[in-house]
């Protein structure tokens, strides 16, 4: 890295220009905030504009910082600290801070305790959702994977059934409920099986489709020229909004020999595979949005809850770099094991 490169302030790094011991959490939010999203770096002894002013006293000042957040983080970070010399002999202090495991990473001082994010090149509070993403990836656990408060023998699973005999040609056997995660040894629901449910409980699992007139979501004297709204399990959410973009999309078509052939105006693969990744990968501890299908003249727009899985922002990111993880892996494995993903 170098650091007369550096340009301003960014997703992975911050600048500071002095170590300012009396007032620590102007630095701390940041060790914080890169410990509970994806890592980053903190480079002391730059201004906010970028200017390089180095530090008079950095050994000393190394150590007030490794000092500080071993008692004002918690739990403490990993992180490796060192010096930079600049080719005008200024002193630089790097603070590069890893993605922590142990999430929520918090800071504490004066009576309170905070947790933050870091978003675009800021690092903000962590809201309660944001939260409850964190304890989930410091406790190495998803929110499908969760227990319930429902009662297993209150729900049946004929979709499911169905899906599993269409594709095997198989009865479905009464122990996957829990082997595949669906149900515990208690007699409760997890998650993922309240979702796949007949009846699901979950009522904000919903997908909202829509066929609008025109090119926008203002198409003049009639906006909508088609609209529905499905609840229930996953299943029944996916072979829905399947069905309402088949019987809204156009097919041409020109006559052969023998036949004819038949251009549909979306190919079925890929929209479906966009359905599957839709419901299976959501966030769904976002309580105040549903998939939605939204079908235009000119296009095909399938919209799922929650932003990348690590809290960063995809333009932040390489995308060539961008590991596959899944948010819901029980959900993934069922979806897999029922024939709708690879």
């Amino acid at each position: 890295m170098k650091i007369e490169e550096l340009i301003g302030e960014a997703t992975e790094y911050d600048n500071k220009k002095a170590v300012e011991i009396k007032r620590p959490k102007s630095w701390c939010k940041s060790i914080s905030a890169f410990a509970n999203t994806a890592g980053g770096i903190l480079i002391f002894g730059i201004s906010d504009t970028g200017d390089i002013i180095g530090l008079e006293h950095a050994e000393k000042d190394a150590e007030n910082i490794s000092e500080i957040i071993k008692n004002r983080i918690i739990p403490t970070p990993d992180f490796l600290l060192r010096f930079y010399k600049t080719s005008d002999n200024r002193k630089l202090i790097i603070l590069e801070v890893h993605k922590g495991e142990e999430t929520p990473y918090y800071y504490s001082a004066d009576g309170t305790t905070e947790a933050y994010m870091r978003v675009g090149n800021e690092s903000i509070p962590a809201s309660a959702t944001d939260l409850k993403r964190l304890v989930l990836r410091g406790r190495n656990s998803s929110y499908d994977s969760l227990v319930s408060s429902y009662n297993a023998a209150d729900y049946s699973f004929s979709k499911v059934r169905e899906r599993y005999k269409t594709w095997t040609g198989k009865s479905l056997p009464e122990e996957s409920l829990i082997s595949w995660g669906m149900q515990d040894e208690n007699g409760k629901l997890t998650n993922a099986g309240a979702l796949l449910a007949d009846e699901s409980p979950i009522r904000y699992s919903r997908v909202f489709c829509t066929r609008w007139n025109g090119l926008t979501k203002s198409g003049g004297v009639v906006d909508a020229l088609d609209h529905q709204e499905y609840s229930g399990s996953l299943i029944s959410l996916l072979n829905n909004a399947e069905t309402f973009i088949k019987v809204n999309s156009k097919t041409i078509w020109k006559k052969t020999d023998n036949s004819r052939l038949e251009f549909p105006e979306y190919v079925h693969r890929s929209y479906f595979e966009a359905l599957v990744n839709a419901f299976v990968h959501r966030d769904y501890l976002d309580y105040g949005s549903e998939v939605h299908v939204d079908m235009f003249d000119d296009r095909l727009e399938i919209y799922s809850p929650g932003g990348m899985f690590d809290g960063t922002r995809v333009q932040d990111r390489n995308i060539r770099r961008i590991p596959s993880r899944r948010r819901n892996p029980v959900l993934a494995d069922i979806f897999d094991r029922l024939g709708y993903m690879e």
